[in-house]
């Protein structure tokens, strides 16, 4: 039997996956924050739903990575505090995020979501660390693709220049 060929949950970390791990926590946490601040500028019921998954999505990350570190003796980042709950109406107009503008940021988050965790599962050689990045993308690419289908359905996305001729190549 080779090094570390054992049950991988007895393996020691390795100091980027104690890095990773940590810091995709600390990310995690931020997403809770900042969109339970987006679902009181949506007003869109589909968005807040998605707003919702999201949040949920985030909170069993923390959960997930925040239970590995303090197995492994590493004291994950601090839990924010919770945000005060406002109304919609409330926040003033120029203030406000628009349901296109949080629709879009998702997207962002998302997608920058996907290379975080196919990062993390290329440098993991704990197989445990790697399959819950794994099992983490697929959710996040799933999720992904809702928001795609939402901003479609919705009017939200704005796609990029589309190539609808292309041009005819002149042969010498």
């Amino acid at each position: 039997m080779g090094i570390l060929s054992g049950n991988s949950k007895d393996e020691p970390l390795h100091y980027g996956e104690v890095y990773d791990l940590w810091q995709f926590s600390m990310a995690a946490k931020g997403c809770i924050s900042t969109y339970r601040a987006l679902n009181y500028h949506a007003g869109d019921k589909d968005l807040k739903k998605m707003l919702g998954d999201l949040i949920d999505q985030a909170e069993l990350e923390v959960s997930e990575c925040d239970s590995v570190l303090i197995n492994n003796g590493i004291a994950p980042f601090p839990a924010l505090p919770q945000r005060p709950e406002a109304k919609l109406e409330e926040i003033p107009i120029g203030a406000r995020f628009t349901d296109p503008e949080i629709a879009a940021m998702l997207a962002a988050d998302t997608s920058l979501s996907l290379v975080g965790c196919s990062q993390i599962m290329a440098k993991s050689i704990r197989e445990d660390i790697g399959m819950l990045f794994g099992k983490y993308h697929a959710t996040k690419a799933a999720l992904g693709l809702k928001i795609l289908h939402l901003s479609k359905e919705k009017g939200w996305l704005v796609p990029p220049p589309l190539q609808i001729q292309r041009p005819e190549l002149v042969e010498a």
